[in-house]
């Protein structure tokens, strides 16, 4: 099966470009391949953080629509709960990932962006969720990660007319996080990934953790989580590095133990 991914590791950062022209569809093979990325990534302890990118215009322009011909009711279902589960590996990683959205990111694009950890996007970027315009709703998550980021009103509102929407209207309603000139965009996510990539991993896993009980749990359960989950970073031998380098007035070496 001929890639439809480039990857491309430097600096403990993996940077994983969707190359399945002409739009960058997420057709069978680009998921599939997605998750044995996910596999190496969860293993090779050199990746701290991840950057995910498409190639030319776009970013993701939508599920590979000529998939969609043939499909019975159960086939469409057990479509999406493959899509599904897969975002929500995404959304769960232990190691940072972030979107540089740097074209069109529509439909199943869109989902995969949202499930990654931070998104950031070039101003000329078209965001949105067109699945109605097809007669479908969208099916990787969209419904239900769109409202959490946006507000149930102004998800409603996207999903409901198929809006398309620019990188900076995004960033407005916190879709996104930035928006950088698209010539700057990569290099950008790449600058943040190494930043985030200097902590220990170990803190990094348990800060990612902790985060996602806000999204999951009830307040006084995600706190719960925090407690034991900061009680956990005190068993790894970088919180005594940090302790230590900072109380020394010197920067950390983590060992990622």
């Amino acid at each position: 099966m001929d890639s439809r991914w480039n990857v491309q590791i430097v600096d403990r950062v993996a940077v994983a470009t969707i190359t399945n022209p002409p739009a960058n569809a997420l057709g069978k093979p680009v998921l599939a391949q997605l998750g044995e990325l996910l596999d190496q990534w969860e293993k090779d302890t050199e990746i701290k953080a991840i950057v995910v990118t498409g190639e030319g215009r776009f970013f993701v322009a939508g599920a590979d629509i000529k998939e969609f011909t043939e499909l019975l009711p159960a086939d469409a279902e057990a479509m999406a709960k493959n899509g599904q589960a897969l975002f929500d590996r995404m959304e769960k990683f232990p190691k940072p990932i972030i979107a540089a959205i740097n074209g069109a990111c529509l439909g199943g694009g869109l989902e995969l962006a949202m499930a990654c950890h931070i998104r950031l996007a070039a101003p000329e970027a078209k965001l949105g969720l067109p699945e109605l315009n097809l007669g479908l709703i969208p099916g990787y998550g969209g419904t239900q990660r769109l409202p959490r980021l946006v507000g149930r009103g102004k998800a409603t509102q996207l999903i409901l007319t198929s809006e398309m929407i620019g990188g900076e209207e995004a960033h407005r309603i916190g879709l996104v996080e930035a928006v950088y000139p698209a010539e700057q965009l990569l290099e950008e996510a790449k600058k943040l990934a190494a930043t985030i990539a200097t902590k220990s991993a170990v803190t990094l896993k348990l800060a990612l953790a902790a985060v996602q009980g806000a999204v999951d749990l009830p307040l006084s359960e995600g706190l719960a989580k925090e407690a034991t989950l900061f009680g956990e970073a005190f068993t790894s031998e970088d919180v005594k590095e940090g302790v230590g380098a900072f109380l020394e007035k010197r920067k950390p070496n983590f060992a990622d133990r």
